[in-house]
């Protein structure tokens, strides 16, 4: 807060925050702070969907509103949000009245059916069965095709990560992760490695579905669908950028077929089978895969219950624990 506070009291020419840190130094540091904030004149709201989400839980508008007060009036400045998907609160802001002195909303609004997903990105699915996800993971993962991609994989929820990232390590995998419940140094690092390509594979959680730009990225996994067909569109919008191609392979349980039915009647287009010339995947399973996963899932297992970092060096804390 301080180094920011002594940035912000400079009057910089440009302020990019989070709405909740800068609420906090709007609360916390004082008028000689915030006191350039009174004269702003363009204010930019991108992933406006995620910033204007109403809701009880995590909701940003009170801290958005926050931030908004300090600013001058809207008939003093220009207001600018960006977002690749429209939301009921960002299409409401077409029917808000006008403020005396501006010109009307200017909406630029692309055909979200047809362009949500690019062309150039070609959209797969793979049928695993709910008991070996893991070995077809690891399985798929080595095929000559995808051997040499920069691979994301987007998992649900951050105990999955942290598991699959465990698991991959130990099976001799370049991987690492990105996700909420790592220390903010470390997801820095993390994503180092990763746009370095020191690691392959990055293990994440949503957290890294908006926002990351790293154009090596050949292949989007979806190890676990998303519930909102909004998420799956910005998952796969991690590959296939400004005009490169890029595949996304979207794993499919014997349960998963309705969430499939709403990506695709969301992004306008069906999936396709993967297939790969050459290549049975149930047969390498069987072959390779079984023992071999099944062992190191348990050590992976392991290294979480004992507090492991991957790797199998133990965390700073568990060790002052048995000390």
């Amino acid at each position: 807060m301080r180094p920011q506070a002594t940035a912000l009291a400079q009057r910089p020419h440009v302020v990019i925050a989070t709405p909740g840190r800068l609420a906090d130094h709007i609360r916390t540091s004082g008028e000689d702070t915030i006191c350039a904030l009174r004269r702003v004149r363009i204010v930019v709201l991108d992933e406006a969907d995620r910033l204007l989400a109403s809701g009880s839980v995590g909701s940003m508008l009170p801290d958005v509103e926050e931030c908004l007060s300090i600013l001058p009036p809207a008939s003093k400045r220009q207001t600018l949000l960006f977002t690749a998907t429209i939301t009921p609160e960002v299409r409401a802001l077409k029917e808000m009245p006008r403020t005396a002195g501006k010109p009307p909303v200017f909406v630029c609004e692309v055909d979200t059916q047809t362009l949500a997903i690019p062309s150039s990105l070609n959209q797969m699915f793979l049928q695993v069965p709910v008991t070996h996800r893991e070995h077809y993971l690891h399985m798929f993962l080595l095929t000559d095709v995808n051997l040499p991609k920069l691979v994301i994989i987007f998992c649900n929820r951050t105990a999955t990560a942290d598991y699959l990232t465990h698991l991959l390590r130990l099976l001799e995998h370049r991987v690492t992760a990105l996700h909420s419940k790592l220390p903010q140094r470390q997801r820095i690092d993390n994503l180092g490695r990763f746009r370095a390509s020191a690691a392959r594979i990055l293990v994440a959680t949503d957290v890294a579905a908006r926002g990351l730009d790293i154009p090596e990225v050949g292949l989007v996994i979806n190890y676990d669908i998303p519930r909102d067909p909004d998420d799956y569109i910005h998952r796969v919008g991690r590959t296939a950028r400004a005009g490169r191609k890029g595949s996304s392979v979207t794993f499919v349980g014997q349960r998963d077929v309705q969430l499939v039915q709403a990506i695709e009647t969301r992004v306008g287009r069906q999936m396709e089978a993967w297939e790969e010339e050459g290549v049975n995947l149930e047969t390498r399973v069987v072959r390779e895969a079984l023992k071999l996963v099944g062992e190191k899932k348990r050590e992976a297992m392991l290294e979480i219950e004992e507090g492991r970092e991957v790797g199998g060096k133990r965390k700073r804390g568990m060790q002052k624990l048995q000390k």
